[in-house]
């Protein structure tokens, strides 16, 4: 038995001050994946000497971030003194509980001569007897995360268990996540070990069923029944994500995450009245949105 499909999610396009990401997660009809509540593909893009990402200082509360490249390179920076260069293959995972600044930018020697950014961020909602945890950021190299090869598959495990394995990156709850390249005429089975489960396309196509899903497409199975069964079209890269469904609604306003929405208020007090911690040696950043 096979699972079916509950949602098939077209990306929308964003502008991020000077470069577009397409936004899968939230989505109208699909708020979450597990607890996945936030889903940006960037890139792939191309910047000539001197440019590069600037998202400012910004701030974060109840969930927590997680950053994977395919190219590039970015510098993160938050309010608790951290500064860490994240490479293609590693994991930056930042733990924003009760409140944390950040910022992401391509580094001077990314912006000496043309370059290129092709990324992934989520935003993964903390349990509820999680959301006001003490902030943390954690970096994981990409040989300390575990590889699962299978015939004509090549899977990096970024957090969770899955097949067996289980990432060194520490969470909060039931989840898994992976970057897969797959090679044509391939067939995946997403174990049915995890409630809720996904699979977005990077590049290429997958089938299932019949019907054809290329690029840039979230395809979210039926919970229950059997495995999550799709076949690689052609060469594909895929990210497959999920876990146990979120413990409560959840609210998401700006930058903001919480089963609250008392809470979000306070938030949005909090850093409009300048009360969040700052990052250290950056004065700038992104002012509360209006409305």
């Amino acid at each position: 038995m096979s699972a079916g499909i509950a949602a098939i999610i077209e990306p929308r396009t964003r502008d991020l001050g000077g470069f577009e990401v397409r936004r899968v997660l939230p989505w109208a009809k699909r708020r979450s994946v597990g607890p996945f509540v936030f889903f940006d593909h960037a890139g792939p893009s191309v910047f000539e000497p001197g440019k590069g990402i600037d998202v400012r200082p910004h701030p974060h509360i109840g969930l927590a971030t997680v950053t994977y490249l395919f190219e590039g390179e970015i510098m993160h920076r938050d309010s608790l003194g951290c500064v860490q260069q994240i490479l293609p293959g590693d994991v930056n995972w930042m733990t924003a509980g009760s409140g944390i600044v950040h910022s992401e930018r391509s580094g001077d020697e990314a912006r000496a001569a043309q370059s290129r950014l092709h990324a992934i961020q989520s935003w993964i909602a903390l349990p509820k007897n999680f959301e006001e945890s003490k902030p943390a950021f954690h970096h994981h190299g990409k040989r300390d995360l575990p590889m699962i090869d299978r015939e004509g598959v090549s899977m990096r495990l970024i957090a969770g268990s899955a097949w067996g394995e289980t990432s060194p990156v520490e969470t909060f709850s039931e989840m898994f996540y992976l970057a897969a390249e797959v090679a044509e005429d391939t067939r995946i089975a997403i174990p049915k070990e995890h409630v809720e489960r996904a699979v977005y396309v990077v590049s290429g196509e997958i089938g299932i069923g019949g019907e054809r899903h290329g690029e840039g497409r979230m395809v979210v199975f039926e919970p229950g029944g059997g495995d999550a069964e799709f076949d690689a079209v052609t060469g594909t890269r895929l990210m497959l994500l999920g876990g146990d469904p979120l413990d409560g609604k959840r609210y998401i306003w700006w930058n903001f995450v919480s089963s609250s929405e008392q809470r979000i208020e306070q938030a949005k007090a909090d850093w409009k009245g300048g009360k969040f911690r700052a990052v250290p040696g950056d004065k700038e950043f992104i002012p509360l949105p209006e409305g």
